[in-house]
């Protein structure tokens, strides 16, 4: 069984920094103590950079089965471990949709051997699918999708005797995208008369607008006040929805949850001038003071995760009329950095990150055994040296599509090493061909 000592860490968990040494063995973390010595581990020597839990990402799409010109699996999770990402949650509109226990199973075996970052798969919820999520095992996945807004693969759920009947009939988590599609629907149709399908970008969140939003996640966290369900509400973007969640109650007691991705807490309306639709997500990027408001509801814990919603197109694609051009973006490679940036610029603790990043989506999804270093867990790792600088470049991107709406940006802070399940999966730059990605499993 292979053993990998990693000296002088300074070990961001539970709310504390702490100098120490981690000893891995095989899957797991075997020891963390100062000073450890074991004359048949492999010595790293961190040099005094933090190491951080694997980063857990609740919601990514990584396009296979379907869509893999855009990103698949083995694509998508080596640019997630070179972000610090070691656990993902792959979301249900793919070709076919994961709308059935079969094609849930289908996905897990083609993660199976090739995923570089540990994986869950959630299943979809439609209008029609209710007696086969009836039979889905509260185990066997991460939880329960539903659009209540359309985006991309079509899979809107607007029959709300459907969404009640959902709603009592699961204890997973149902995560949900909120947008109200009558709203958008007029909106757009405003626009399009005015500018025909080349609407100018800058009126995304207009269109897909702060009503949409809260029209439908108010409505749906009333359902779920009204049925006990549990609720996670996915990338918010507006400041007016914050005021939907509660901060006075520990996560694991919440039955209401929420989500914010980097784009939402990055870019503001004032970025469509430059970026243009390489900014154009659903929901929208909005006002700086919405993103203010997010900022500020992520602090004070009313929102309890950061994600990436990580969704990958074409440039060919991106680079359409506004009409045509798909919505959603590559994030995995860039959140950890983005995020440790904002650190820099004194938004955020590292404490903080670790917990919005690591330890929250294993609580609210009860993950078994990952979010934390603790002894016997598995050793899912990040090294970051928080002082060493790089910029976004065409070469460096990894994404499959080969572009970041983060090109030029630069980061001051660069990740080493990620350990997937014990195994140093990457090193400065450089990726491990051994694939030690496991299915999630969980405490439920």
């Amino acid at each position: 069984m292979s053993k990998i000592l990693l000296k002088n860490a300074r070990v961001v968990n539970e709310n504390t920094i702490v100098e120490t040494d981690i000893l891995l063995q095989g899957d797991y973390i075997f020891k963390i103590d100062k000073d450890i010595t074991d004359e048949n581990a492999k010595v790293i020597d961190v040099n005094g950079n933090y190491v951080l839990p694997g980063i857990i990402d609740d919601q990514v799409h990584f396009r296979e089965p379907g869509l893999t010109h855009k990103g698949d699996i083995a694509s998508e999770s080596r640019a997630a471990i070179a972000g610090g990402i070691t656990t993902y949650m792959e979301q249900p509109n793919t070709n076919p949709q994961t709308t059935t226990l079969e094609k849930l199973e289908e996905k897990h075996a083609m993660a199976a051997g090739v995923s570089y970052a540990n994986y869950s798969f959630l299943f979809g919820g439609t209008n029609d699918n209710l007696e086969e999520l009836k039979k889905l095992d509260k185990n066997a996945c991460s939880g329960v999708k539903l659009f209540l807004g359309s985006s991309t693969g079509n899979m809107l759920v607007d029959n709300e005797e459907v969404i009640e009947k959902i709603f009592r009939t699961t204890d997973m988590v149902i995560s949900a995208h909120c947008e109200d599609e009558t709203t958008i629907k007029n909106n757009l149709a405003a626009y399009k008369e005015k500018y025909g399908d080349d609407i100018p970008v800058e009126c995304h969140g207009l269109i897909r607008s702060e009503d949409a939003c809260y029209i439908s996640s108010s409505k749906a966290i009333a359902l779920a006040e009204k049925t006990g369900a549990r609720f996670h509400v996915f990338h918010l973007s507006t400041g007016k929805e914050t005021s939907l969640f509660r901060n006075d109650i520990p996560l694991a007691e919440k039955k209401i949850t929420a989500e914010v991705c980097l784009h939402h807490l990055w870019f503001s309306d004032e970025d469509y001038k430059t970026k243009g639709t390489h900014i154009k997500w659903n929901p929208a990027v909005k006002t700086a003071e919405d993103r203010t408001q997010l900022w500020e509801a992520l602090l004070d814990n009313r929102i309890d995760v950061i994600a990436t919603d990580h969704a990958p197109h074409t440039l060919e694609e991106k680079n359409n009329v506004y009409t045509s051009a798909p919505s959603g973006g590559p994030l995995v490679q860039h959140a950890l950095p983005g995020m440790l940036q904002a650190h820099h610029q004194g938004k955020i603790s590292l404490e903080k990150i670790v917990e919005k990043m690591c330890h929250n989506p294993a609580i609210l999804f009860q993950i078994e055994k990952r979010g934390y270093i603790k002894e016997e867990y598995f050793a899912d790792l990040v090294v970051v040296n928080i002082n060493k600088p790089w910029e976004v470049t065409k070469n460096n991107i990894i994404y499959k599509c080969g572009w970041s709406p983060f090109e030029g940006t630069r980061f001051n802070s660069t990740i080493t090493h990620t350990f997937v399940n014990g195994h140093l999966a990457y090193e400065n730059g450089k990726f491990s061909e051994k694939k030690n990605a496991k299915r999630l499993t969980f405490n439920r």
